[in-house]
């Protein structure tokens, strides 16, 4: 498949089995995201596996964007590690952290699994909830599982600008 018909195939799954995640599949979520560039390779992120039923009903505290999934990704971002452009001071650590969770989300589509970026998560809560998380900016939650039948994109995914209002030629 090219990389354009995965893009065109991927979603915002909402609605996942409960079946398990195969452990080789979580790893080459894992990898998709190790292999993202970063800003002077500086890598400033973290990603976090919850898989077990204890760390997915912490995570339900958090957030009710679970969709029924049996894992979770959780990827963060650290701040005093990123590279900072030197003629604004911005900081790159969250730019790196979501290109991370760009390939994580493009590898679970490609292997047949359904995820959706979650973004409305109470943050504070699962930092307190999973110390680990503290000092990192989380970015992005990924409920991983395999779509339920009956599941599809919503009647907006298709809702494009198109590319001649997206970008300008100069």
């Amino acid at each position: 498949m090219s990389f354009l018909d995965l893009a065109k195939k991927r979603y915002s799954c909402r609605k996942l089995s409960a079946q398990a995640v195969e452990g080789e599949k979580l790893r080459k979520i894992l990898e998709a995201g190790n292999l993202a560039p970063t800003a002077h390779n500086n890598q400033p992120l973290h990603i976090w596996l919850l898989e077990s039923a204890e760390a997915m009903e912490k995570l339900s505290q958090t957030t009710s964007c679970i969709f029924g999934a049996p894992v979770a990704f959780v990827v963060g971002a650290k701040q005093d590690i990123a590279w900072v452009r030197s003629f604004d001071k911005k900081n790159f650590a969250e730019v790196d952290a979501s290109i991370a969770a760009t390939h994580m989300m493009l590898a679970i589509e490609d292997l047949g699994l359904g995820t959706t970026w979650v973004a409305n998560f109470d943050a504070p809560k699962l930092k307190a909830l999973f110390p680990e998380m503290a000092g990192y900016e989380l970015v992005a939650v990924f409920p991983v599982g395999y779509p339920e039948e009956g599941a599809a994109p919503s009647p907006r995914h298709a809702e494009r600008v198109g590319v001649d209002a997206l970008a300008d030629r100069l």
